[in-house]
């Protein structure tokens, strides 16, 4: 995780939870002017409007008075969705069983892109199957993962 990426998770964590709400990742995109902070909040009976404007609220207090981000930005508050993000160890072994597509920084035997069930959980790797094929990956060097959704 990217450090101002650990720095927002740390000062957001409180008011979030404040809220009655567990955050369950952000992204920070950075694009000049155009920068955005996304922010992904859960509850076991479901996300709603109401619930991320609450939860904006809240945030942009604290943002306002810490001013973490140097830039103009754009705050967004949503639920995960059903291709939710994951952003942890813990997350990844939630979904473990799970098919997901993972996006790394650094490719890995050739790919950047890799789409697999979660097989194994250790530490800071995570191993996914794509039908014969087994690939182990650093956690760190995830850009992005998201659960893909079965219906």
């Amino acid at each position: 995780m990217a450090t101002i990426q650990q720095r927002l998770t740390e000062m957001l964590t409180e008011p979030v939870e404040a809220c009655g709400y567990q955050l369950w990742g952000l992204q920070f995109v950075g694009a000049g002017n155009h920068s955005i902070l996304r922010l992904f909040i859960d509850h076991e009976n479901g996300i709603s409007v109401a619930a991320c404007a609450e939860v904006s609220r809240q945030v942009s207090a604290v943002l306002d008075v810490e001013d973490p981000i140097s830039t103009e930005y754009n705050l967004e508050v949503s639920s995960p969705g059903m291709d939710r993000p994951l952003f942890t160890s813990e997350q990844y072994q939630q979904y473990m069983g799970s098919e997901v597509v993972v996006v790394l920084h650094m490719p890995s035997d050739g790919k950047r892109k890799w789409r697999g069930e979660i097989i194994a959980v250790d530490g800071d790797s995570v191993t996914l199957r794509d039908g014969k094929q087994e690939i182990t990956v650093i956690l760190s060097n995830v850009q992005k993962a998201n659960v893909i959704p079965k219906f």
